[in-house]
């Protein structure tokens, strides 16, 4: 296993900076890059311009898209999803 490193990544424009395994920085930094693309799409189609109604949008996407993939654990999408709330507050 290897150690947890500092990365930093960004979504909707804020800086979030995170632990993570090495072998992880990757898929987070996917995550991220699929996340603000969404929002951006959202934002050219429809009149939404209030960041949280985009990521909960984006968050119902992602979502619903990964049920196709049958993720059954939710667990670390929820944490992070509340890291970013909390960071909006």
């Amino acid at each position: 296993m290897s150690d947890k490193i500092s990365f930093k990544v960004i979504v909707a424009g804020r800086t979030y900076p995170l632990y993570v395994q090495e072998n992880e920085v990757e898929k987070i930094q996917k995550a991220a890059d699929d996340i603000n693309k969404s929002i951006q799409l959202l934002q050219d189609n429809y009149a939404v311009k209030d960041i949280q109604d985009l990521l909960a949008m984006t968050a119902l996407q992602l979502a619903s898209k990964s049920s196709k993939q049958d993720v059954t654990d939710y667990s670390e999408i929820e944490s992070n999803l509340q890291q970013i709330l909390n960071e909006l507050d």
